[in-house]
């Protein structure tokens, strides 16, 4: 697979057309299919910064796109901010590296954001819509029965 420079395309599904009706200048898209992924434990030894986000990203929303390979990423990621945490010799431009590592995998909201991700509260289901409970109240101040 060929790398090319500049931002990360829009997918295929987001395009106004197809972008074999483009031109045959462009990349054709190789499609794979989605498979539900399972997130390991996390280690006992990592330091509780570590473990922490660990957990806090298995209880995330952005969880639910992850893959195997993110799952190994983000397992990695924290093993390295163990050791960055525990050594007793940090390095600024090792912290930055890895929190930079963190952003391809949408941990923060503002990473999300950049790449159009919103997570949004799950829908009450048992919550009666607004528009039904005014009509309510206006039958009840008129006196007619629902």
């Amino acid at each position: 697979m060929i790398a090319l420079p500049g931002p990360v395309p829009n997918r295929e599904a987001d395009l106004a057309r197809p972008r074999e009706r483009k031109g045959a200048d462009q990349q054709s898209v190789t499609r794979g299919t989605a498979r539900p992924a399972k997130a390991p434990n996390a280690d006992r030894s990592w330091h509780p910064i570590a473990q922490r986000l660990w957990d806090a990203a298995k209880e995330s929303g952005q969880s639910d796109f992850y893959q195997a390979s993110d799952w190994a990423l983000l397992y990695s990621l924290c093993e390295d901010l163990s050791v960055y945490k525990k050594s007793t010799k940090r390095s600024g431009q090792m912290l930055q590296t890895i929190y930079s590592a963190f952003e391809r995998l949408l941990i923060a909201e503002g990473d999300r954001r950049r790449v159009r991700i919103e997570l949004h509260e799950p829908e009450d289901e048992t919550a009666t819509p607004a528009s039904v409970t005014v009509m309510n109240e206006y039958r009840a101040a008129l006196g007619i029965a629902n």
